[in-house]
């Protein structure tokens, strides 16, 4: 094992969310924290935290470098890790998975609502992002106006958008057409505020978006608006093999 892997022991505790260097000093100089069956005199002793057995009060330390979650990210919440004037997702988060400092792969809107995968695997996001990689993103959406087989053909060839960008080809399925429209739409790059944009391209307007999946990652339909769950093995498997990493 490389000695790069060695963490100090104050460091690999505070990422895993028992508390701030401070604190954990402190759990230190109460005896409180053990490392291989004795106690820790020391908050930066060097730990390697993949093999070294870490107790705190007893309870085995289960490290991990990485979390994955899936949040359906409700409206009125920014695609962030802070602002001072509105309420960001990393803020819907409990404690024990703010520590590890995840961010929002991607944006959504304030108004949208929809799967959002938070992660602090900075790899693996930038891949997912990668204009190269045309990672899928479906949507669902409310239209106002008459969604027709024109636009349907129009999405398929790519629109142009109001600052001459040609969009690349999408997947539009009518789901009720009317009025109001309901619609999927399928894109393979992530604009900004492309879907509403492209709507506009054909003289129609999105009064409601949600994402409904991204790649292999379809979002929980047993998750309410502002409720988030770690992801699967197999969905955290299923997002590597879709980027290469």
């Amino acid at each position: 094992m490389a000695e790069k892997e060695r963490q100090r022991l104050d460091k690999v505790l505070a990422h895993m969310g028992y508390g701030t260097r401070k604190e954990i000093k402190k759990l230190v100089k109460e005896r409180r924290i053990k490392v291989n069956g004795q106690i820790a005199k020391d908050p930066g002793l060097h730990v390697w935290p993949s093999h070294d057995r870490i107790e705190v009060d007893e309870e085995i330390v289960t490290y991990r470098e990485y979390i994955y979650l899936m949040l359906n990210k409700p409206q009125g919440v920014l695609s962030a890790t802070e602002d001072f004037h509105a309420k960001t997702v990393v803020e819907l988060l409990d404690p024990a998975y703010t520590a590890f400092q995840p961010f929002p792969v991607g944006r959504l809107d304030k108004d949208t609502e929809g799967l959002l995968l938070l992660t602090n695997d900075g790899k693996l996001a930038h891949q997912l992002l990668s204009p190269r990689k045309h990672v899928p993103k479906t949507y669902y959406a409310v239209i106002r106006g008459t969604v027709t087989e024109a636009d349907t053909a129009a999405f398929r060839e790519g629109v142009v958008l109001d600052d001459g960008y040609r969009t690349m080809p999408g997947e539009l399925k009518i789901l009720r057409s009317g009025p109001e429209s309901e619609i999927e739409l399928t894109i393979y790059e992530g604009k900004f505020h492309q879907v509403k944009r492209m709507f506009e391209a054909v003289g129609k307007k999105v009064i409601y978006l949600k994402r409904l999946s991204m790649g292999p990652l379809t979002l929980d339909e047993t998750l309410e608006p502002g409720e988030y769950r770690e992801l699967t093995d197999e969905e955290v498997a299923s997002l590597r093999e879709q980027t290469g990493t």
